[in-house]
């Protein structure tokens, strides 16, 4: 039975673009799969602690050594990263913040990118340990412009940054689906909206 892991990580729960297209996403999914499971984490509903002190601490303290302080601070990674791992597809749907991620997911993010969990050093190289699975990420942009080739598409640090982020953890099958200038014409939003909601179902497949 497939499992379908969602993160959410707009700050808006009602009237979000990024949602709408995971929304659009997990519809086509559970109609694919119909036995499936949708395990789904909002990160405005469920905010992720920023890692701390004592969390790095952990990330970096042998199996043997750690104390239960350390397991304590490491124990929500240890929790995100199992979540991570027993999913066969991710989802990830946000908005772009002043050229970049939100800082909700930031915290998700920093909480299971872990050496010996979700990714190796052998001295030399780096390898992702997270493989075998597809992620889907729905990006909304409020202007236009940010696509390849656009006026601002120097400007876009979300998208280059999570290709790069999912990259290094294994994943080698990454695509976007993306919604812009939703602060633009409605009429226009209304029917990029539907093309991206149909380019986002389709990969759903």
């Amino acid at each position: 039975m497939a499992t379908l892991l969602r993160i959410d990580a707009s700050a808006r729960t009602e009237g979000s673009y990024s949602r709408q297209l995971g929304d659009s996403f997990e519809t086509s999914w559970i109609a694919r799969n119909p036995t499936g499971t949708v395990v789904r984490r909002d990160l405005a509903l469920t905010p992720v602690p920023q890692i701390a002190n004592e969390t790095i601490a952990g990330f970096y303290t042998p199996a043997e050594a750690m104390t239960d302080a350390l397991l304590d601070a490491t124990a929500l990674s240890d929790g995100l990263i199992a979540e991570l791992r027993a999913a066969d597809v991710l989802l990830v749907t946000t908005p772009m913040y002043n050229f970049g991620i939100p800082a909700a997911l930031k915290a998700w993010v920093d909480q299971i990118v872990r050496i010996g969990h979700t990714f190796s050093y052998d001295g030399t190289s780096f390898t992702g340990l997270v493989t075998g699975k597809p992620v889907t990420i729905a990006i909304a942009y409020g202007a236009g412009g940010y696509g390849e080739g656009g006026a601002l598409a120097a400007l876009d640090l979300v998208r280059p940054y999570l290709a790069t982020l999912f990259g290094f953890l294994g994943f080698n099958d990454v695509r976007f689906a993306v919604i812009e200038a939703t602060t633009g014409d409605p009429i226009a939003l209304d029917t990029a909206l539907n093309i991206a909601r149909g380019t986002i179902a389709a990969l759903a497949a």
